[in-house]
């Protein structure tokens, strides 16, 4: 594994971090999830990236990542690093969800007591409500690092203009804002001002959904198979965003992936960790296998000029991911 110095600080972040938000909640197999936690940390993933909410249930990725942690991860704290967010519908009532004081406040207090932590490595309000005051959430987060609930803080998914207005409130109070947070990938580029702009500032940026929501696999090659996130009514992949579109670019990167030697989604991975800005990128996992392969991206990230103006020939042509 690779470590990169994330933004202006002297963290050290794997290339590829694990995220937690699928497939570690308590309606699924805890023997599989502690598997996969184990084997990432075996092939050098250090950061693990949870939220309050990741689940389902809410609450409850942060309950078996504690469990793990104080259990075949036990000694391991120091060599781990644990990422947490607030900031979406968490409880019922008006103090469950947003980016208030109220509301990070609460949710750190009860994110900590979920994983067993005295603090976490990265604390981040996970959006901007768009209703609380980017003042008072950025004075949240300092607050946090003072208190020693959190070493750093960072932000996800922030418009540009309130991204700007975190950077520099948070520069002020003495607690910059060491990483932010954003949706990127082949199939979505809609951030890649809010990459250019956090590297500007001195943040690291993580992203996350680099396969797009498993668009960027060999899954979606030739339709939506049954059982797949697509077919699902619920879920974060909507069939109507596996357009025939997408398939033929998916088809036609796949063989550029091919002749480098890659699947498609190792050389998607890769495609990001070619850009500049990017300090890691989130994988997601249903099965330690995955994790493998995914890790096995850092054997071929470098990229021809060719095989990059053939890859932005296939992508550039597509809708804006919506």
């Amino acid at each position: 594994m690779e470590y990169v110095i994330c933004g202006n600080s002297g963290l050290l972040l794997p290339k590829l971090s694990l995220g937690l938000w699928h497939n570690f909640g308590s309606v699924d197999s805890f023997e599989n999830a502690e598997r996969m936690l184990l084997r990432a940390f075996e092939l050098g993933i250090t950061h693990f990236d949870l939220a309050n909410n990741y689940g389902p249930e809410p609450g409850s990725a942060e309950r078996v990542f504690g469990k793990v942690l104080a259990g075949k991860l036990k000694g391991h704290r120091d060599e781990i690093i644990v990422s947490s967010k607030a900031g979406h519908r968490m409880w019922s009532g008006p103090y469950g969800d947003g980016s208030s004081r109220k509301s990070i406040m609460a949710s750190i207090d009860q994110s900590l007591k979920r994983t067993g932590l005295d603090y976490f490595d990265i604390f981040y309000s996970h959006r901007y409500d768009g209703i609380t005051p980017i003042e008072e959430t950025m004075q949240a987060l300092a607050d946090i690092v003072r208190c020693g609930k959190a070493l750093y803080v960072g932000i996800s998914k922030y418009p540009l203009e309130y991204q700007r207005r975190c950077y520099s409130y948070l520069q002020a109070a003495g607690v910059p804002c060491v990483v932010s947070q954003y949706r990127n990938s082949m199939f979505d580029r809609s951030s890649d001002e809010n990459l250019k702009v956090a590297q500007q500032n001195g943040s690291g940026v993580v992203v996350f959904s680099p396969l797009a929501q498993g668009l960027l696999t060999d899954k979606y090659l030739d339709g939506i198979p049954a059982n797949s996130r697509a077919a699902k009514s619920t879920g974060f992949l909507r069939a109507d965003q596996v357009t025939l579109q997408r398939m033929e670019a998916a088809r036609q990167l796949t063989t550029v992936a091919k002749r480098r030697g890659q699947t498609l989604s190792q050389m998607a991975l890769a495609w990001l960790l070619a850009k500049p800005p990017v300090t890691s990128v989130i994988i997601g996992a249903s099965c330690a296998s995955q994790i493998e392969q995914n890790v096995l991206t850092l054997e071929n990230l470098c990229f021809s000029e060719d095989d990059l103006c053939e890859i932005d020939k296939i992508i550039s042509s597509l809708p804006v991911w919506k």
